[in-house]
């Protein structure tokens, strides 16, 4: 049995290049006592994953030049060797890398059910991207009802359920996208009450429209420019949550700041970073409530699927060209 996998063959300096990883195929190996092989059928596609590629101090070690590209995935157990929890055919996601196949001990792993949710959903809505949006909003955004909420990568995997989490929760809630059929989307479908073009209009005068009394809430997903203009919109006692920083990850020079900062001063608002694997303990609590609002049709989900390991590269490219509508998934099973 032969396994494909996209190899880290060098750190990028900016957007990854073609070259910057090396797609191989090995063969599989014997498991050992108490290890499980699973068939990936679908990996996770993130931003985050290009900060794991650079030789830099952050809350996960990089991914060593290489290794398999790290990466979420979902996928069905087709070997076990006396594992003591998993069994052939259990459905389980994990961090299995962008590959077709992994060996592990299932430490990290969690079991599925694709009777209430299909594959994808579970490195969506109902995994990473999700529990992000879910524990960023209530938890370090600490939203109650009538909040003003203002979302940066509204269509994304995370912005799309962080905006319908705080409308569910009884706030305003305005986006932010890029174009105007995504700004349809936020709203027409998603349920966003506005959404601002920054491709096409400019966000701070957008904010001002949208949000006249200003601020409660800012789920900051780019950093950037757009941060420094939800910086110029604070409430009293305004909460910034910093999710991501999509608009930096591929500079070429030092993350540009936030010039409004002494806006957090002036408005005793706070500013928190958020990494999702710090509320790991509690997944499974969010996810039955996130599945329970999925049931009432309260909460959509989007996954914008693509196929084939070896179009790895050309799919990643689509978190920063903008090129997709919620959560990213490339589909590695050869069927």
């Amino acid at each position: 049995m032969t396994n494909k996998q996209q190899i880290l063959a060098k750190r990028p300096v900016g957007m990854p290049d073609a070259d910057t990883w090396t797609l191989t195929t090995t063969e599989v190996r014997e498991l050992k006592e108490g290890e499980v092989l699973i068939q990936n059928h679908y990996v996770s596609l993130d931003p985050a994953m290009r900060g794991w590629m650079n030789d830099a101090r952050s809350y996960i070690p990089p991914v060593e030049l290489g290794e398999v590209m790290r990466a979420g995935t979902v996928g069905i157990v087709v070997k076990a060797s006396n594992h003591p929890k998993y069994k052939v055919g259990d459905v389980l996601t994990g961090w299995g890398g962008v590959q077709q196949y992994t060996i592990t001990n299932g430490e990290g792993y969690y079991p599925v059910d694709t009777n209430l949710a299909p594959m994808p959903m579970y490195i969506g809505t109902l995994g990473m991207p999700g529990m992000t949006a879910y524990f960023g909003i209530l938890e370090v955004g600490k939203i109650k009802e009538g909040d003003v909420v203002l979302v940066s990568g509204a269509a994304g995997a995370v912005g799309s359920v962080v905006g319908q989490i705080a409308k569910i929760k009884g706030c305003k809630v305005v986006g932010i996208a890029g174009g105007a059929d995504k700004c349809k989307y936020v709203t027409e479908e998603l349920g966003f009450d506005a959404c601002i073009d920054y491709k096409n209009g400019d966000v701070a005068e957008g904010i001002k429209e949208h949000c006249p009394k200003g601020l409660d809430v800012y789920f900051d997903n780019v950093g950037g420019e757009i941060l420094d203009a939800a910086l110029g919109r604070l409430r009293m006692h305004a909460r910034i949550v910093i999710c991501g920083a999509i608009s930096q990850y591929n500079n070429k020079e030092n993350v540009k700041g936030p010039s409004n900062y002494l806006s957090l001063l002036v408005n005793r608002a706070t500013m928190q970073g958020m990494v999702v694997m710090d509320y790991a303990p509690k997944y499974r609590e969010a996810a039955q409530q996130m599945g329970m609002w999925m049931m009432e049709g309260k909460l959509k989900s989007r996954e914008d699927i693509y196929e084939g390991i070896e179009n790895f590269h050309d799919t990643f490219q689509r978190l920063f060209t903008g090129e997709k509508k919620g959560k990213l998934v490339l589909k590695v099973i050869e069927e």
